[in-house]
């Protein structure tokens, strides 16, 4: 299994192709979207690069779920995440710092659980 410092560098060459950001730019608590400047097509090519370089099978809302912020679900009310919206992140997302998230669980912020580590977490996972 390669150790978190070579998960990390094939993920930044990944995140430096798929979004055209300088390796540099690419930090362990860069953010997908914020930081990087990620829209949501570059996450099926950002999958699609991860499953080659690391030569395994991704899904693509296994690493990225959706539906996290369904008000019909119970998971959002007055545009917070509540707390049956923090444990189904919790599950499905066992490699995101959800208790970061959970500090300040608006919708708005949803987009900050999606970081380099974040990724380099799931990949370490799915490696291991």
């Amino acid at each position: 299994m390669p150790s978190q410092d070579e998960i990390f560098e094939k993920v930044r060459g990944v995140l430096v192709d798929a979004l055209g950001v300088d390796d540099d730019e690419v930090e362990l608590e860069s953010t997908l979207i914020g930081d990087l400047g990620a829209e949501s097509i570059d996450f099926l090519d950002i999958v699609f690069q991860l499953d080659k370089a690391f030569g395994i099978q991704i899904p693509r809302a296994e690493l990225f779920p959706e539906n996290l912020a369904n008000a019909e679900a119970g998971f959002v009310k007055d545009g917070v995440v509540t707390e049956a919206g923090i444990a189904e992140m919790k599950e499905k997302m066992p490699h995101a710092d959800v208790d970061k998230f959970a500090a300040d669980p608006k919708v708005s912020n949803v987009a900050d659980l999606f970081t380099v580590k974040m990724i380099c977490n799931f990949i370490a996972s799915k490696l291991g």
